[in-house]
């Protein structure tokens, strides 16, 4: 079933609704991601994205989320040296620093994620940093694939 703004294409509520805290949505992966990005919590500086990686089932945190997360340099290249592997702590908490993305043509600058924790759907997302801002936060809210 598709499902668009919270509505499925039949007009009923998306199981979104069904869940203690919201599911981050999910946007495209795009044709740069590659696995087995190095674990650093540093590909560069003045920018900071943190928070806390969550169920959407009970709300609770989740300890070692695989993050992996890529981005252009600030020519707007795609390159290793942009690319990082993290995880949450024990609090769910996860915490990477990088240069704001480059701006490239046809797109606005933003920042690739891919989460996945057991017993959760894989989610694909992009975090789109605000011109002038140094930080962002903000939770990451995975589905359970099993009941919580």
């Amino acid at each position: 079933m598709l499902i668009l703004f919270g509505l499925s294409l039949f007009g009923t509520p998306s199981l979104a609704q069904d869940y203690a805290c919201p599911p981050t949505p999910e946007d495209e992966m795009g044709p740069f991601y590659r696995p087995g990005a190095a674990v650093r919590a540093r590909v560069g500086s003045g920018y900071i994205v943190a928070g806390q990686v969550l169920s959407a089932g009970d709300c609770r945190p989740l300890a070692k989320a695989r993050i992996e997360y890529w981005l252009t340099n600030e020519y707007g290249r795609y390159s290793h040296s942009h690319r990082g592997t993290i995880f949450s702590d024990g609090a769910g908490r996860y915490r990477f620093e990088t240069n704001p993305p480059g701006h490239y043509t046809g797109r606005p600058p933003h920042i690739h994620l891919r989460i996945s924790a057991p017993g959760h759907h894989t989610l694909v997302t992009q975090h789109y940093p605000k011109k002038g801002e140094t930080r962002a936060e903000f939770d990451l809210v995975l589905r359970p694939s099993t009941p919580d």
